[in-house]
């Protein structure tokens, strides 16, 4: 094959990644070999590839690669999650563009509208994945919400209700007015706002009387029904068993007391709204209040709001706020900054709201999950350790889970109703089992499936995915296949931080439940991706560059090595663009001393020289040593710091030190063991950097020799660790001093490398002499002769030894050598001005600390001696 003399990522990526899939690499199947297995974080299906993506899914596949070189069977589950309230939100809109309302349709009209709306876009993302070179077992690609699935979501269910570990309670929970659906507590944002506290006065029933209550919702009133006082306030002892009247809709309601009040907040006296506040709704049941629900689902008010109805509640805050202050009620109006919860999908501000909804217990199911990763023996890795506190405090304050939704996408509750009454239920994995325990329970075997209506809500997005390590392997349904007793538990997950507890420890608590065992070994947390100025991307900063356009402009290869070379083990990761540009230059050196290698001519009949021998040795022995080291940066996660060990050993000991040792004279061929040797050891570099740079490696790998498809870089075998001689290594780190120390006398004094120069030691270091050839080779020294005494010339140390290359007026090109001491002559005297002007100044001299005058006449001194030197240099020249 010919070799392009320009590496050119947009013809090689797609090639190799279609090799790939022909040959089935990505494929795992159970057989004799240790398992290796990744369960990707499923994205949303109506996902497309951001940054967040990007890593986390080149971390993933660096470990899979890794693995499968290292001959595990690799096997990495890719999908998508069914996202039921971003989803249902998309598939509204776009029947909105085509004037269809959800409400005309039936729910099995809008499930195929939804699944028609999910073959259409869904799974884009997955396919914009195999450009960044993933080598999932695409043939496993799962759906949270295919039909196998969703019946292991039905079964689990069905099997914790029999627990008696789900039930159905009318609890308040956080209502998303936007998509109209409740939400976990874990799914609410609580951000800081500032708002205002508006004091209202209330009349007090039969007297002249009346209290001010301070309120950040005025909009509430119309659902008040109590007004709240500390029976320890002695300012509003005359207020006991009173009531007072509601303003505008003129309700009569009681005066309550409790110490729940807080003396200090407001007024001291708290209006009761327990329709729509959480710590209301406690006190409206101890003291037996009235609940009034003022809002409409979408949280405009309904008829309990009056001339408001119809109107949304931040409309009406503004517009009641108005009306109260013409009418004299409304006294005065403070700042307040208080904290609002937001819905995490939609950014709307939740409306707590009192529903009938299902919860799942999960105390006592939260305790093996605990224990698992913080108790004594430990059997779940959390990597970064920082976060076991975030998770920690997540465990032992879990609360019960709602994990019912309001909307149509997703698994449909299997609670169903024989009856009006809200107990009149059961739960059955499907109708036709439902109606045999509805006739036992009601006694009645005349009930058919006309007589039971199914639940409307749908179960939360996360009751599925916290399913994902054991439904992938149908172990739900068929807990003892082959799949997932070879496969399970897996290996490492790779996910972000801010959905450890959303997903991560609910998997955890799943796999102890349903398996009896933990679903991973190690669980990696990435940090978040931001930009130079820390800030988090987004679109709506415009900072969040786009993936696909990084590709084209860097390669794959270059954007892994980029996204990696940010991002240190779970720390947030700094992007810069110019990492990628760094990650292109280091493929285009990778290639270009490939193509050096392949452009030796071979000679079978040359003897090895010794460089050569020594130079191969050496790197041998450097090459063990950094595979050791990249070991350990595996173990730890740090594939950060295993890219750059990569990196070094590359750019710096491979194509700066070895080719240039063993690189035979100009036009002069190479001998075959010497190729042979260094051919060897290009191919373990490609081994180690595949997992990184996976493109480029196979068509360097590629092009070396003719290959089979048995032979393919993606399936070669990694290198072993071997003992090696650290001796060398060393010896040879103080050799590449003296050899930098001599290019740099020639580069200082114009000496042309095709003049041999000779080399004086005072070896004080008693060092070995092996690599006194490679030294000569590198610098075109003609000897090397240690001696006691100095040498005139020039100098350099290393460590303790001094060494001398006598300079001769023939070695020296004297015409550029003049023009680069003219120049320093006149850096030197203009810095020489400078710092005279300063000390001539009397003003600086008399108020200058005595130390900033010492430093500037040591200056001045120095230069003085620099300028004679340079005078003295120009006079013998």
């Amino acid at each position: 094959m010919t070799i392009p003399s320009k590496y050119d990522a947009s013809q090689v990526e797609g090639k190799w990644y279609e090799y790939w899939m022909k040959n089935n690499y990505f494929h795992s199947t159970p057989d004799e070999r240790e398992p290796y297995t990744i369960v990707i974080p499923p994205p949303n299906v109506t996902g497309v590839l951001h940054m967040g993506h990007m890593l986390n899914n080149t971390i993933q596949d660096v470990l899979i690669r890794r693995a499968r070189l290292l001959g595990k069977n690799a096997c990495w589950v890719p999908g998508t999650d069914h996202a039921s309230i971003a989803t249902e939100a998309k598939v509204v809109a776009k029947l909105k563009e085509q004037g269809i309302k959800k409400s005309d349709l039936t729910r099995e009209e809008f499930l195929q509208h939804a699944f028609d709306w999910k073959d259409e876009y869904g799974g884009i993302i997955l396919e914009q994945l195999k450009k960044l070179g993933a080598s999932c077992d695409w043939e496993r690609t799962a759906f949270t919400m295919d039909p196998e699935m969703s019946e292991s979501v039905i079964k689990v269910f069905v099997d914790l209700y029999n627990k008696g570990l789900i039930y159905r309670g009318y609890r308040m929970v956080n209502w998303d007015p936007e998509a109209k659906t409740t939400l976990s507590d874990e799914e609410v944002i609580y951000e800081e706002k500032q708002g205002n506290l508006y004091y209202l006065e209330y009349k007090i029933e039969g007297s002249e009387d009346s209290l001010t209550i301070a309120t950040t919702r005025p909009e509430t009133i119309f659902g008040d029904t109590a007004i709240c006082i500390n029976p320890n306030d002695k300012r509003f002892t005359h207020l006991k068993g009173k009531k007072a009247i509601v303003p505008l809709c003129n309700r009569v309601i009681p005066i309550v007391e409790d110490e729940y009040v807080d003396l200090e907040f407001g007024t001291g006296c708290l209006k009761v709204t327990p329709a729509h506040d959480e710590n209301d709704k406690i006190l409206g049941d101890k003291h037996n209040l009235e609940v009034i629900d003022i809002f409409n689902e979408d949280a405009s008010l309904n008829s309990f709001g009056l001339h408001y109805q119809g109107k949304d509640r931040f409309v009406v805050r503004k517009e009641i706020a108005k009306e109260l202050k013409e009418k004299g009620i409304l006294i005065k109006t403070e700042v307040h900054t208080h904290k609002v919860g937001t819905s995490e999908r939609t950014k709307a501000v939740i409306e707590p709201r009192l529903s009938d909804q299902w919860f799942l217990k999960m105390k006592d199911l939260a305790k093996p999950a605990i224990d698992a990763v913080l108790g004594n023996n430990i059997e779940i890795n959390l990597v970064p350790k920082k976060f076991e506190n975030t998770y920690r405090h997540w465990m032992e304050n879990v609360r019960d889970w709602n994990i019912s939704r309001q909307l149509w996408w997703g698994q449909q509750i299997p609670a169903y109703y024989y009856g009006d009454g809200k107990e009149d239920f059961v739960v059955a994995e499907s109708i036709e089992e439902a109606v045999v325990l509805a006739q036992d329970k009601t006694k009645n075997n005349q009930l058919t499936t006309n007589n039971l209506r199914q639940d409307t809500d749908a179960l939360d997005t996360w009751f599925s995915s916290w399913l994902w390590p054991m439904s992938v392997f149908d172990g739900i349904r068929n807990p003892e296949n082959e799949e997932i007793k070879y496969y399970y538990p897996t290996n490492d997950l790779v996910t972000g931080p801010d959905i450890l507890f959303f997903w991560v420890a609910r998997m955890i608590v799943a796999g102890y439940e349903f398996k009896g065992e933990k679903p991973f070994k190690n669980v990696y947390l990435t940090g978040l991706v931001r930009d130079k100025q820390r800030r988090k991307m987004s679109k709506s900063l415009g900072n969040s560059p786009d993936a696909l356009k990084l590709i084209e402009d860097y390669g794959a290869d270059g954007v892994r090595v980029g996204l990696l070379l940010s991002s240190a083990a779970g720390n947030d990761l700094m992007f810069d663009e110019d990492l990628c540009k760094q990650g292109k230059g280091f493929a285009n050196k990778i290639w270009n001393a490939f193509r050096l290698i392949k452009g030796w001519e071979v000679d079978t009949c040359l003897e090895q020289p010794e460089t050569a021998k020594i130079g191969l040795n050496w790197y041998e022995a450097k090459f063990q040593k950094v595979l050791k080291e990249i070991e350990d940066h595996f173990s730890k996660y740090r594939l950060s710091d295993a890219l750059m060990t990569i990196y070094k050993l590359i750019m710096d000991d491979f194509s700066s030190w070895l080719l240039e040792i063993v690189k035979p004279a100009y036009q002069q061929p190479i001998d075959a063991k010497t190729y042979n040797a260094v051919i060897e050891v290009l191919e373990n570099n490609l081994k180690i950097l595949h997992p990184f740079m996976p493109f480029l490696t196979e068509e360097i790998w590629q092009h070396i020799t003719q290959r089979t498809p048995e032979e393919a870089l993606i399936i070669a075998k990694y290198p072993i660790l071997k003992e090696y001689n650290s001796k060398i290594i060393t010896d040879f780190e103080f050799a590449t001093g003296v050899v930098s120390g001599i290019r740099t006398i020639r580069k200082e004094k114009n000496i042309s490398f095709k003049d041999a120069v000779e080399l004086f030691v005072v070896d004080n270091e008693k060092n070995s002499k092996e690599f006194d050839t490679v030294i000569q080779k590198l610098t075109n020294t003609s000897t090397i002769k240690s001696v006691s005494e100095k040498v005139d010339g020039a100098s350099f140390r290393v460590k303790s030894n001094e060494y001398f290359v006598p300079i001769s007026i023939a070695n020296i090109d004297v015409e550029a050598e003049i023009k680069k001491l003219n120049a320093e002559l006149k850096r030197a005297e203009g810095f020489l001005f400078g710092i005279q002007k300063k000390l001539s100044n009397e003003r600086f001299v008399a108020n200058a600390p005595e130390q900033v005058i010492a430093l500037e006449r040591k200056k001045e001194a120095d230069t003085i001696a620099k300028i004679e030197t340079i005078k003295s240099s120009l006079e013998a020249l």
